[in-house]
């Protein structure tokens, strides 16, 4: 009984890894049409959801706002291997001593959790990001990580993706995003339905020139990019 039972789980285990390991090649060269939260908030909307979503090559997105997530939401992107220890060590001791809780999600554990995964806060779900986090950091290029991120990532109510974002906030495309505006844009990603880019509160506008100081702080912006001395 032990025998089958062990066997069964071994082969839902290999099922499994072969599987996630054919999504993750897939999404590598095919653009991501549709991820689970997008359809989450649709069937959670009312009749005045309206759903903005249009896939552009990363050299279609302006530099600036590839700096401003980098900056905004994992300085560390370039350097490390999918998780940031510094960054986890630091969330750890602060929501040790506070009550809020601050997180640690890199770019890549983000970009796995949006693409593969869908939003809640358990053991589980964590579990399958680590496992997602790891297979895209090693079978996808730091800068295809980045594309699709820009390209899944909520940046508004019904809003996902760069060339949407762009659009709907400052009617232009993303490629011609100022580096003001592309602030703007990683200002929100901590709550995208809650904050906007364009008219912007005091808040946001506060958020979005620390961006833009933290932008010029990076120096000269490149995919290759090393750690610096």
């Amino acid at each position: 009984m032990m025998k089958r039972i062990f066997r069964f789980l071994l082969k839902v285990i290999l099922w499994f890894v072969g599987i996630s390991v054919i999504w993750v090649l897939f999404y590598k060269f095919v653009p991501v049409a549709y991820t689970p939260l997008m359809a989450i908030r649709y069937f959670n909307s009312d009749d005045s959801y309206e759903e903005r979503h249009d896939w552009t090559p990363i050299e279609n997105i302006s530099p600036h706002l590839q700096l401003a997530v980098i900056c905004a939401e994992d300085q560390n992107f370039l350097i490390h291997n999918g998780f940031d220890k510094k960054a986890i060590e630091k969330a750890i001791e602060n929501n040790k001593k506070g009550k809020r809780i601050k997180g640690a999600s890199t770019i890549s554990q983000q970009t796995a959790k949006n693409v593969f995964l869908w939003p809640e806060r358990s053991w589980f779900r964590k579990g399958m990001e680590v496992w997602f986090t790891f297979l895209i950091e090693t079978l996808w290029s730091k800068e295809r990580i980045l594309e699709v991120y820009l390209n899944s990532i909520e940046m508004g109510n019904g809003v996902y993706g760069a060339e949407a974002a762009s659009g709907y906030w400052f009617r232009k495309s993303a490629k011609n995003l100022t580096r003001e505006q592309a602030a703007a844009i990683a200002a929100i990603l901590p709550n995208p339905r809650k904050y906007r880019a364009q008219p912007r509160s005091g808040y946001i506008e506060g958020r979005k020139n620390w961006i833009v100081r933290q932008m010029a702080n990076y120096g000269p912006f490149t995919l290759e990019k090393k750690k610096k001395e």
